[in-house]
């Protein structure tokens, strides 16, 4: 029992201090959670201060005083030639909160506007002023810091720079001359007079800030006014934070701006400014609205990756290139009625909001390559200069987003540099037009698709592999030996995929990818491949040539009437001049003359048409020609040497339905009468006694062609000679590919039809 009693006072003692342990590691706890607690409170609210509270060494500004304003501006220093007043790191407080605070902002503002326009002083003896990493509370005025030129007054300060901006060889004011300012109310005369004149603009005072305007990494907590003022020196403002409103409207730098990685809070003006030297906003941040209307760009601006909200450029203009690479728009982008007289850059960017180039103007090229079409981009009404859109690798769907511009004419205008990777953006576009029933932009870009495959083909069937190639062939297409000896020593070892794998080779530079790109391919070629390509080529490059691929009505007539045209001649030939011994059978002098009339008045219209609808006229004829000529010209040469000799050689070889007299559609129609006769009764010669006989020649050659006619005229069955039977089934056969090319056409254009087909 004793040892009982000592193992459970063992017991209970350790019990005691376990719990004891345990109730001091829970309190150690407690203290290292509340710690740790307190701590990331500390972070948070310490860390979630603005960056600009702290200067570059994490230490607090010191705030500006105005002996330390003096200090400053009697030590300015001299940066780039040009003597520079800094209140780099300061806390600048404008804030008149109190009659102090509104005595410092007073005083701060007429010392320093003095100290940065010396009496006297010219070029670099004019300073400027550097904010760089400071922090400015309340509203910031740059007008009350530069110089006041009044608007009447007879004399400018003695700049170089000012008289070279005001582009006037004296430095002086123009003012408005005194006999404009007579007193008109003293007769009737003059009020009339003075009621017909326009209307006077009143001059404004003008204000200038001469000295370079250094605002790297500043922080504005208040707003920023620098409304029509004029900077004659460069502006660098880059990683500038604006939390407030920022009013440049209306101002004008005449050297260089940066504000590349800035950020303007609330709403940014810009309103009719003039930039006339290089302006830069990379990477800027415009998270209220943004407004450029009116304003004009006479050097680059880079808007390079910089990101608004809801921003405005219209009737911007813009005298050298516009870049927004990378640039995102979240709401609206707003470019109405602006200008662009170089090229426009929207490569890559985020288009998240809607963009409006309505009624713009486009000098040079448009980039869209790589851009994200989330919204919706409208072109109507735009103006294009022999501009065109590159559309390359673009991302864009056509059941969420939209590609708005002026029927029948924005198809025009897009282009992508090969087919290979682009095929599916083009489809895409090509559905968003048929959705907005813009059947003739759909139609344009399905037209260039198959121009880009057909010059695929052609570089397939005439290309050389780099991949079979030797150094020899390799020679031969435009490379040079040591290049054409590094191309196949990779093509052993490792196949090319693509042809731009050419660049990835220390020999091949870009020049000379791009002078062979074009004769070039990577796919193994076989024969029997290059057979069924050629095919394939023959076949589209005829669709391209005849209708520009089933797009265009007009083209597709002009082809008929030009084909109807000559199989007509030809049958007139044949039929009515057979012989001139012993007896002649030839046409009579009206006769001729009344086809040849009618067969110049058709031709006149088909090329006319063909002048209007086709891209290649030259290449479409021949095409024509190729299909109408040779044939036909064969078989009627050999007609012509072999001589006739059969019976019924008085009588015509076409013969006429005479129980109707109609228009009709003959689509399965044969061009021989049938055999029963009962039928065949009701088919009668051709009257050749007739001045109109020669109509019918025309009417027949329009019945095997286009599939009806007027009358039912076929050729007859006895005594014809082979040759002539070849000849009306040869044209009996293009007719039938003709109206199903025609029907085709049709049903591709027809906006009705159209959408019923393809959706």
């Amino acid at each position: 029992m004793g040892h009982l009693y000592v193992i459970a006072g063992v017991y209970s003692s350790l019990k005691v201090r376990a719990l004891r342990d345990w109730s001091i590691g829970l309190a150690q706890s407690s203290i290292s959670i509340l710690l740790v607690a307190a701590v990331l409170v500390a972070v948070t609210i310490f860390g979630s201060a603005p960056p600009t509270l702290a200067g570059p060494t994490g230490s607090a500004h010191p705030a500006l005083t105005l002996s330390a304003l003096d200090r400053q501006m009697a030590a300015a220093a001299q940066q780039r030639n040009v003597k520079i007043i800094s209140l780099k790191g300061f806390t600048i407080n404008l804030r008149e909160n109190s009659a102090e605070e509104t005595a410092f902002v007073e005083q701060f503002y007429q010392r320093l506007q003095k100290g940065l326009n010396p009496k006297g002083a010219s070029g670099s003896q004019i300073p400027g002023l550097d904010l760089s990493d400071a922090v400015v509370l309340g509203d910031f005025d740059l007008t009350r810091l530069s110089l006041r030129v009044p608007a009447y007054s007879t004399t400018a300060p003695a700049s170089p720079s000012y008289s070279s901006y005001r582009n006037d060889s004296t430095p002086t004011v123009r003012t408005r001359p005194r006999s404009s300012r007579k007193n008109f109310g003293s007769s009737t005369g003059a009020l009339s007079r003075f009621l017909l004149l326009p209307a006077q603009t009143p001059q404004l005072d003008t204000y200038i800030f001469q000295g370079p305007l250094l605002l790297t990494h500043t922080c504005f907590n208040g707003g920023v006014t620098a409304k029509d003022l004029s900077f004659l020196n460069r502006v660098e403002a880059s990683r500038a934070i604006f939390t407030q409103a920022a009013n440049w409207q209306g101002s004008q730098f005449t050297s260089s701006l940066n504000f590349s990685q800035a950020q303007f809070q609330q709403e940014s003006r810009f309103r009719a400014a003039l930039f006339s030297g290089r302006s830069r906003f990379k990477q800027a941040q415009f998270n209220g609205l943004s407004s450029w209307q009116a304003s004009t760009f006479q050097q680059g601006a880079s808007f390079a990756q910089a990101n608004f909200r809801n921003a405005t450029f219209a009737r911007a203009h813009w005298q050298a290139n516009a870049d927004f690479d990378r640039a995102t728009f979240q709401e609206v982008g707003n470019f109405q009625k602006s200008r662009f007289d170089q090229s426009l850059f929207l490569t890559d960017a985020q288009l998240e909001g809607a963009l409006n180039f309505r009624q713009a103007q486009f000098q040079g090229p448009i980039s869209l390559r790589g851009a994200h079409v989330l919204s919706q981009i409208d072109f109507g009404d735009a103006r294009f200069a022999n501009a065109l859109i590159n559309v390359a690798d673009l991302d864009f769907s056509a059941g969420d987003a939209q590609f708005l511009g002026t029927p029948g004419q924005i198809g025009q205008r897009f282009s992508v540099p090969t087919l290979t990777s682009n095929e599916t953006v083009l489809r895409t576009l090509v559905r968003n037009f048929r959705l907005l029933e813009q059947i003739a932009d759909a139609n344009q870009l399905e037209y260039t698709t198959e121009q880009l495959r057909l010059a695929r083909i052609r570089r397939y069937l005439f290309g050389l592999s780099i991949n079979q190639a030797t150094t020899g062939q390799l020679i031969q297409a435009g490379f040079s030996e040591p290049q054409a000896r590094a191309i196949a020593q990779r093509a052993q070892q490792d196949p090319f995929v693509s042809r731009s794998d050419l660049l990835a080779l220390d020999e091949v530079d870009l020049a000379t990818y791009l002078q062979v790109r074009d004769r070039i391919i990577v796919s193994p070629t076989h024969p029997f491949d290059r057979l069924q390509q050629l095919i394939h080529w023959l076949a589209l490059a005829s669709l391209l040539l005849l209708s520009h691929y089933g797009t265009n009505v007009g083209l597709v007539f002009s082809v008929g009437l030009l084909a109807t045209t000559a199989f007509a001649i030809m049958y007139w030939l044949v039929d009515r001049y057979r012989r001139r011994q012993p007896t002649p059978i030839v046409p009579t002098r009206d006769e001729t003359v009344a086809v040849l009339l009618g067969s110049a008045a058709l031709l006149t219209l088909s090329f006319g048409l063909l002048s209007q609808s086709s891209e290649h006229m030259g290449r479409t004829l021949a095409a024509v020609g190729l299909l109408v000529l040779p044939v036909p010209a064969a078989l009627i040469g050999t007609l012509y040497q072999q001589g006739r000799y059969h019976d019924l050689m008085d009588r015509s070889y076409l013969v006429e339905n005479g129980a109707l007299r109609r228009l009709q559609v003959l689509i399965a129609r044969l061009p021989t009468p049938p055999k029963f006769p009962f039928y065949r009764d009701r088919y009668t010669p051709l009257l050749s006694d007739r001045r109109w006989n020669w109509l019918n020649y025309f009417d027949f050659s329009f019945n095997n062609w286009f599939k009806f006619g007027f009358n039912d005229i076929r050729l007859r069955d006895r005594a014809v000679p082979g040759l002539i039977s070849a000849l009306v089934w040869y044209q009996w056969s293009l007719g039938v590919a003709y109206i199903t090319l025609l029907l085709w056409t049709l049903s591709r254009t027809i906006p009705g039809l159209n959408l019923l087909l393809y959706f």
